[in-house]
Protein backbone atom coordinates (compact mmCIF):
# COMPACT_ATOMS: atom_id res chain seq x y z
CA UNK A 1 0.00 0.00 0.00
CA UNK A 2 1.68 3.21 -0.91
CA UNK A 3 1.31 6.16 1.29
CA UNK A 4 2.55 10.22 1.27
CA UNK A 5 4.89 10.48 3.49
CA UNK A 6 4.36 13.94 3.85
CA UNK A 7 0.60 13.93 4.27
CA UNK A 8 -0.92 16.85 6.15
CA UNK A 9 -1.90 15.41 9.38
CA UNK A 10 0.84 12.89 9.62
CA UNK A 11 -0.49 12.48 13.54
CA UNK A 12 -4.11 11.43 12.62
CA UNK A 13 -2.75 9.24 9.39
CA UNK A 14 -0.44 7.19 11.53
CA UNK A 15 -3.56 6.13 13.27
CA UNK A 16 -6.06 5.17 10.88
CA UNK A 17 -2.91 2.99 9.42
CA UNK A 18 -2.72 1.47 12.52
CA UNK A 19 -6.46 1.53 13.27
CA UNK A 20 -6.48 -0.26 9.86
CA UNK A 21 -3.70 -3.15 9.95
CA UNK A 22 -5.53 -4.11 13.07
CA UNK A 23 -9.10 -5.27 11.81
CA UNK A 24 -6.84 -6.29 8.86
CA UNK A 25 -5.49 -8.83 11.10
CA UNK A 26 -8.91 -8.83 13.22
CA UNK A 27 -10.58 -10.25 9.96
CA UNK A 28 -8.29 -12.99 9.02
CA UNK A 29 -7.92 -14.38 12.31
CA UNK A 30 -12.01 -14.29 12.33
CA UNK A 31 -12.63 -15.52 9.04
CA UNK A 32 -10.33 -18.58 9.99
CA UNK A 33 -11.91 -19.26 13.13
CA UNK A 34 -15.32 -19.40 12.03
CA UNK A 35 -16.18 -20.80 8.33
CA UNK A 36 -14.35 -23.60 9.11
CA UNK A 37 -16.94 -24.57 11.49
CA UNK A 38 -19.37 -23.65 8.62
CA UNK A 39 -20.31 -20.09 8.91
CA UNK A 40 -19.96 -16.69 7.14
CA UNK A 41 -17.94 -14.01 8.06
CA UNK A 42 -18.21 -11.03 6.64
CA UNK A 43 -16.54 -7.37 6.55
CA UNK A 44 -16.86 -4.22 5.00
CA UNK A 45 -13.13 -3.39 5.34
CA UNK A 46 -11.04 -6.40 2.67
CA UNK A 47 -12.72 -4.67 -0.59
CA UNK A 48 -13.09 -0.89 -1.81
CA UNK A 49 -15.12 0.70 -4.44
CA UNK A 50 -13.17 1.91 -7.45
CA UNK A 51 -12.90 5.49 -6.33
CA UNK A 52 -11.31 3.46 -3.29
CA UNK A 53 -13.96 4.69 -1.34
CA UNK A 54 -14.69 1.43 1.59
CA UNK A 55 -17.33 -0.68 0.97
CA UNK A 56 -20.47 -0.56 2.99
CA UNK A 57 -21.69 -3.42 5.38
CA UNK A 58 -25.57 -1.84 5.53
CA UNK A 59 -28.14 -3.95 8.28
CA UNK A 60 -31.01 -2.15 9.41
CA UNK A 61 -33.44 -1.78 12.15
CA UNK A 62 -37.09 -2.32 12.57
CA UNK A 63 -37.62 1.50 11.37
CA UNK A 64 -35.47 1.36 7.79
CA UNK A 65 -32.76 3.22 9.56
CA UNK A 66 -29.20 1.72 8.08
CA UNK A 67 -26.15 1.31 10.51
CA UNK A 68 -22.59 0.76 8.83
CA UNK A 69 -21.53 -1.82 10.55
CA UNK A 70 -17.75 -3.01 10.60
CA UNK A 71 -18.55 -6.96 10.62
CA UNK A 72 -21.05 -10.16 11.22
CA UNK A 73 -20.66 -13.37 11.81
CA UNK A 74 -23.77 -15.48 9.75
CA UNK A 75 -25.11 -18.62 10.23
CA UNK A 76 -25.30 -21.28 6.60
CA UNK A 77 -28.31 -19.54 6.21
CA UNK A 78 -26.75 -15.74 6.10
CA UNK A 79 -28.54 -15.31 9.23
CA UNK A 80 -26.80 -12.35 11.84
CA UNK A 81 -25.35 -14.29 14.68
CA UNK A 82 -22.76 -11.62 16.17
CA UNK A 83 -22.13 -7.64 15.52
CA UNK A 84 -18.51 -7.04 15.62
CA UNK A 85 -17.20 -3.15 15.39
CA UNK A 86 -13.10 -2.49 15.85
CA UNK A 87 -12.33 1.13 16.81
CA UNK A 88 -9.27 2.54 17.53
CA UNK A 89 -8.81 6.22 19.09
CA UNK A 90 -5.73 8.53 20.16
CA UNK A 91 -7.65 10.66 22.40
CA UNK A 92 -10.71 10.38 25.21
CA UNK A 93 -12.26 13.32 24.07
CA UNK A 94 -13.37 10.91 21.13
CA UNK A 95 -14.88 8.38 23.29
CA UNK A 96 -18.15 9.44 23.45
CA UNK A 97 -18.95 10.21 20.11
CA UNK A 98 -17.35 6.55 18.87
CA UNK A 99 -19.04 4.34 21.90
CA UNK A 100 -22.06 5.93 21.39
CA UNK A 101 -22.31 5.01 17.92
CA UNK A 102 -21.67 1.29 18.95
CA UNK A 103 -24.40 1.81 21.78
CA UNK A 104 -27.47 3.17 19.69
CA UNK A 105 -26.32 1.36 16.57
CA UNK A 106 -25.87 -2.80 17.91
CA UNK A 107 -28.79 -2.56 20.03
CA UNK A 108 -31.24 -1.29 17.45
CA UNK A 109 -29.89 -4.04 14.43
CA UNK A 110 -30.29 -6.83 17.20
CA UNK A 111 -33.98 -5.67 17.97
CA UNK A 112 -34.82 -6.41 14.22
CA UNK A 113 -33.03 -9.82 13.56
CA UNK A 114 -33.65 -12.12 16.72
CA UNK A 115 -30.82 -14.64 15.44
CA UNK A 116 -28.45 -12.10 16.89
CA UNK A 117 -26.61 -13.63 20.04
CA UNK A 118 -23.66 -10.79 20.82
CA UNK A 119 -22.52 -7.77 20.16
CA UNK A 120 -18.54 -7.39 20.22
CA UNK A 121 -16.73 -4.48 20.26
CA UNK A 122 -12.58 -4.58 19.75
CA UNK A 123 -11.26 -1.52 20.93
CA UNK A 124 -7.30 0.11 20.84
CA UNK A 125 -6.22 2.98 22.61
CA UNK A 126 -7.59 5.54 25.04
CA UNK A 127 -10.47 4.23 25.96
CA UNK A 128 -12.02 5.67 29.60
CA UNK A 129 -13.44 3.82 32.33
CA UNK A 130 -16.77 5.68 31.77
CA UNK A 131 -16.84 4.67 27.92
CA UNK A 132 -16.67 1.11 28.99
CA UNK A 133 -19.26 1.08 31.15
CA UNK A 134 -21.22 2.42 29.33
CA UNK A 135 -21.07 0.29 26.25
CA UNK A 136 -21.08 -2.87 28.53
CA UNK A 137 -24.11 -1.33 30.14
CA UNK A 138 -25.69 -2.10 26.58
CA UNK A 139 -24.31 -5.74 26.95
CA UNK A 140 -21.83 -5.18 24.73
CA UNK A 141 -18.55 -7.60 24.89
CA UNK A 142 -15.52 -5.48 25.11
CA UNK A 143 -11.47 -6.32 24.22
CA UNK A 144 -9.07 -3.93 24.86
CA UNK A 145 -5.78 -3.20 23.26
CA UNK A 146 -4.52 -0.32 25.75
CA UNK A 147 -2.68 2.65 24.47
CA UNK A 148 0.04 2.26 26.13
CA UNK A 149 0.53 -1.73 24.29
CA UNK A 150 0.81 -0.32 21.02
CA UNK A 151 3.52 2.44 21.96
CA UNK A 152 5.41 -0.91 23.45
CA UNK A 153 4.73 -2.75 19.92
CA UNK A 154 5.48 0.63 17.45
CA UNK A 155 8.47 1.25 19.74
CA UNK A 156 10.53 -1.86 18.98
CA UNK A 157 10.18 -0.30 14.95
CA UNK A 158 11.80 2.66 16.72
CA UNK A 159 8.36 4.23 16.30
CA UNK A 160 7.44 6.49 18.75
CA UNK A 161 3.91 6.96 19.54
CA UNK A 162 3.25 9.07 22.39
CA UNK A 163 3.47 12.36 21.69
CA UNK A 164 1.55 15.43 23.26
CA UNK A 165 -1.30 16.41 21.03
CA UNK A 166 0.24 19.60 19.86
CA UNK A 167 3.58 18.17 19.03
CA UNK A 168 3.68 17.95 15.01
CA UNK A 169 7.56 17.54 14.47
CA UNK A 170 7.21 14.29 16.56
CA UNK A 171 4.34 12.92 14.93
CA UNK A 172 5.85 13.39 10.95
CA UNK A 173 9.04 11.38 12.35
CA UNK A 174 7.05 8.98 12.98
CA UNK A 175 4.70 8.86 10.42
CA UNK A 176 8.09 8.96 8.12
CA UNK A 177 9.59 5.94 9.71
CA UNK A 178 6.40 4.04 9.62
CA UNK A 179 5.70 4.97 5.52
CA UNK A 180 9.18 3.09 5.77
CA UNK A 181 8.28 0.04 6.54
CA UNK A 182 7.20 -2.85 4.47
CA UNK A 183 3.95 -4.17 3.93
CA UNK A 184 5.06 -7.32 5.57
CA UNK A 185 5.94 -4.70 8.36
CA UNK A 186 3.07 -2.88 8.48
CA UNK A 187 1.01 -6.10 8.34
CA UNK A 188 2.84 -7.77 11.53
CA UNK A 189 1.60 -4.74 13.58
CA UNK A 190 -1.34 -5.49 13.28
CA UNK A 191 -0.93 -9.50 13.94
CA UNK A 192 0.48 -8.30 17.00
CA UNK A 193 -2.15 -6.10 18.23
CA UNK A 194 -5.01 -8.96 18.00
CA UNK A 195 -2.50 -11.22 19.66
CA UNK A 196 -2.98 -9.03 22.88
CA UNK A 197 -6.64 -10.05 22.71
CA UNK A 198 -6.96 -13.66 20.44
CA UNK A 199 -7.21 -16.32 23.27
CA UNK A 200 -9.80 -14.58 25.10
CA UNK A 201 -12.17 -13.27 21.88
CA UNK A 202 -11.71 -17.13 20.67
CA UNK A 203 -13.00 -18.47 23.55
CA UNK A 204 -16.14 -15.48 23.66
CA UNK A 205 -16.67 -16.89 19.88
CA UNK A 206 -16.65 -20.52 20.48
CA UNK A 207 -18.90 -20.30 23.12
CA UNK A 208 -21.71 -18.05 21.51
CA UNK A 209 -21.84 -20.31 18.76
CA UNK A 210 -22.05 -23.37 20.15
CA UNK A 211 -25.65 -24.74 19.53
CA UNK A 212 -25.46 -27.59 22.44
CA UNK A 213 -26.25 -24.94 24.94
CA UNK A 214 -30.06 -25.14 25.76
CA UNK A 215 -32.14 -22.17 24.91
CA UNK A 216 -33.78 -20.39 28.45
CA UNK A 217 -35.21 -17.11 29.34
CA UNK A 218 -32.67 -15.27 30.97
CA UNK A 219 -34.75 -12.53 31.99
CA UNK A 220 -38.79 -10.80 30.87
CA UNK A 221 -38.60 -7.43 30.23
CA UNK A 222 -42.00 -5.19 29.45
CA UNK A 223 -42.60 -1.91 28.35
CA UNK A 224 -45.40 -0.03 28.99
CA UNK A 225 -46.97 2.99 27.02
CA UNK A 226 -49.40 5.49 28.30
CA UNK A 227 -51.66 7.14 26.22
CA UNK A 228 -50.26 10.16 26.68
CA UNK A 229 -46.79 9.32 25.87
CA UNK A 230 -45.71 8.02 29.27
CA UNK A 231 -43.18 5.11 29.20
CA UNK A 232 -41.76 2.71 31.82
CA UNK A 233 -39.79 -0.71 31.79
CA UNK A 234 -40.09 -2.82 34.47
CA UNK A 235 -37.71 -6.39 34.20
CA UNK A 236 -38.09 -9.79 36.02
CA UNK A 237 -36.06 -12.98 36.53
CA UNK A 238 -38.26 -15.23 34.94
CA UNK A 239 -41.76 -15.43 33.57
CA UNK A 240 -44.07 -16.31 36.59
CA UNK A 241 -42.95 -13.24 38.03
CA UNK A 242 -43.70 -11.16 34.54
CA UNK A 243 -47.15 -13.10 34.59
CA UNK A 244 -47.69 -11.93 38.24
CA UNK A 245 -47.13 -8.92 37.53
CA UNK A 246 -49.28 -8.34 35.04
CA UNK A 247 -52.26 -9.88 36.73
CA UNK A 248 -51.94 -8.30 40.07
CA UNK A 249 -50.47 -4.26 39.02
CA UNK A 250 -53.23 -1.77 39.18
CA UNK A 251 -52.43 -0.37 36.00
CA UNK A 252 -54.34 2.96 36.47
CA UNK A 253 -51.28 3.51 39.04
CA UNK A 254 -48.67 2.46 37.23
CA UNK A 255 -48.37 5.68 35.08
CA UNK A 256 -48.71 7.86 38.82
CA UNK A 257 -45.34 10.27 38.18
CA UNK A 258 -44.05 10.23 42.10
CA UNK A 259 -41.56 7.42 41.49
CA UNK A 260 -40.05 9.85 38.35
CA UNK A 261 -36.79 11.77 38.49
CA UNK A 262 -36.76 15.43 38.93
CA UNK A 263 -34.87 17.48 35.86
CA UNK A 264 -32.07 18.15 38.69
CA UNK A 265 -31.37 14.44 39.53
CA UNK A 266 -27.60 13.63 38.49
CA UNK A 267 -27.69 11.12 35.28
CA UNK A 268 -25.05 8.04 35.20
CA UNK A 269 -21.87 9.46 34.73
CA UNK A 270 -20.22 8.42 31.12
CA UNK A 271 -18.45 11.55 30.67
CA UNK A 272 -14.82 11.71 32.34
CA UNK A 273 -13.13 11.79 28.81
CA UNK A 274 -9.74 14.48 28.77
Amino acid sequence: MSMNPNIQNPGSALGEAIGAEMENALNVFLTNLVEKRGYHFLSKSPSQNKDGSQKKLLMYDKFGTAYNIDSVIANESMQPVILLESKYIRYKKHNRDKGSWVCTAHPAVRRRYASIRSSIAVLAGNWSSSSLAMMKSYDINIFLIPFTRICDLLAKHGIEFDWDEKDRDTAVKSWKKYNALSNRQRARIGVEMVKMIQNDIEKLILSILDDTIERKIDKVSIELHSNIGEVKEYEFPNVVEAIKFLNTAEMKQVFITSDSLTLFDPPPSFDDEE
